[in-house]
C-alpha cells in the first residue's frame, strides 16, 4: 500500500466544478483506491469563506484517504511539492466582453501559475487545465514554467470526447461505454472537430465501425458534429450554469488516465503539445489528439487516415488556436 500521500491542487476551488470534483478526487476514483492524498484548495481571497465551507463538508465526509486539506489564497503554498495540478479556476467571460480582453485577463492568472507551478512543483507534476480558453491557458503555463516538461500539460477535452461518445450511444441504443475511439481534434471551443471516423460500436456482440452502426451519415456529418461543438451553450442555456457534474466527471476520467493508463486498443482525446505530431497540425500549440497513456506518459495515435471532410475541419480549428496564442503571446510579453 502506497504510504506515501500525493500532493493534488484543485485552483477555483470554491467554485461549482471543484463542488462536485473534490469528493470524488478524496475518496479515490482519480488516483486509486489505496492512495492517500493531500489536498490542496486555491482560490482568490474574496472565496476564502466559502472555501472554508468546501473544507468543513471535506472533513465531514470522514474519508479514509484524505490525509489534509490546506485552502489558501496563496500561490506560494498551493503549488508546493505538487504531483498534480487541476487548474480550473480562470477569468470567466462576463456579459459584453470581448475575447481579446477574456484572453489578457487569463494569460496573467497562468502565466502567474505557471510560474508557481516553475517555482515550487515538483518537475514531475502532472498539470490539467480546464479554465476556458483552456487550450491557450495550457500553453501559456507551459511556457512560464521552462524546467517542467512540455508533455506534463494537458488540457480537458474529454468532456466534449464523452459527450460525443454518448451521442453516438443514445443514438445506437448501447451503453456509452460500448462506444470508443471516437476523437476530439483542436480546441476546446466551438471550431471542435468532434471525429467518428475511427469510431467503434459494439452492437449485437460485433464491433461496427460507428457510420455502419449509426446508418445516417448526414446526421454523422452534420447534427452531431454541431451538437457536440454547441453542448456547452445548450446547458447554460438550461440551468443558467456551466457544466459542472459534467466537467468534473471528464476531469476524473482525464486525470484516471494519466495515472493508471488507457484501455489496450482505446484511445482518448485530450489537449497536448503538437510539436512533432504527424497530422500536420502546426507546432507549439496545445491542440486536442487522440491518445494513448501509459506508464503516466501520453503519445499521440498514428497512422489513422484522414480524408478531406476531416481535414478541412483540423485545419479551421487549428486556425483559431493560431490566433488565440499569438494574441496571448503578445500580451505575455507585455
Amino acid at each position: 500500500m502506497p504510504s506515501e500521500p500525493i500532493r493534488v491542487l484543485v485552483t477555483g476551488a470554491a467554485g461549482q466544478i471543484a463542488y462536485s470534483l473534490l469528493f470524488s478526487i478524496a475518496k479515490g476514483d482519480v488516483f486509486g483506491k489505496d492512495q492517500p492524498i493531500i489536498l490542496l484548495l486555491l482560490d482568490i481571497s474574496p472565496m476564502l469563506p466559502v472555501l472554508e465551507g468546501v473544507v468543513m463538508e471535506l472533513q465531514d465526509c470522514a474519508l479514509p484517504l484524505l490525509r489534509e486539506v490546506i485552502s489558501t489564497d496563496k500561490e506560494d503554498l498551493a503549488f508546493k511539492d505538487l504531483d498534480a495540478a487541476i487548474l480550473v479556476g480562470s477569468m470567466p467571460r462576463k456579459e459584453g466582453m470581448e475575447r481579446k480582453d477574456l484572453l489578457m485577463a487569463n494569460v496573467a492568472i497562468f502565466k502567474s501559475q505557471g510560474a508557481a507551478l516553475e517555482k515550487y512543483s515538483k518537475k514531475t507534476v502532472k498539470v490539467l487545465v480546464v479554465g476556458n480558453p483552456a487550450n491557450t491557458n495550457c500553453l501559456i503555463a507551459a511556457k512560464s514554467a521552462p524546467s517542467i516538461p512540455k508533455e506534463n500539460f494537458s488540457c480537458l477535452t474529454r468532456l466534449d470526447h464523452n459527450r460525443a461518445r454518448s451521442q453516438v450511444a443514445m443514438r445506437c441504443g448501447v451503453p456509452a461505454t460500448h462506444v470508443k475511439n471516437v476523437i476530439i481534434w483542436g480546441n476546446h471551443s466551438s471550431t471542435q472537430y468532434p471525429d467518428v471516423h475511427h469510431c467503434m460500436v459494439k452492437m449485437a456482440g460485433s464491433d461496427l465501425a460507428c457510420f455502419d452502426a449509426v446508418k445516417d451519415d448526414a446526421w454523422l456529418k452534420g447534427d452531431f458534429i454541431s451538437t457536440v461543438q454547441q453542448r456547452g451553450a445548450a446547458v447554460i442555456k438550461a440551468r443558467k450554469l456551466s457544466s459542472a457534474m459534467s466537467a468534473a466527471k471528464a476531469i476524473c476520467d482525464h486525470m484516471r488516465d494519466i495515472w493508471t493508463g488507457t484501455p489496450e486498443g482505446e484511445f482518448i482525446s485530450m489537449g497536448v503539445y503538437s510539436t512533432g505530431n504527424t497530422y500536420g497540425v502546426p507546432d507549439d500549440l496545445i491542440y486536442s489528439f487522440p491518445v494513448q497513456i501509459k506508464d503516466k506518459t501520453w503519445k499521440i495515435v498514428d497512422g489513422l487516415e484522414i480524408n478531406d471532410f476531416s481535414r478541412g475541419k483540423m485545419d479551421a480549428t487549428a486556425v483559431e488556436l493560431i490566433e488565440e496564442r499569438d494574441t496571448a503571446v503578445a500580451f505575455l510579453g507585455q
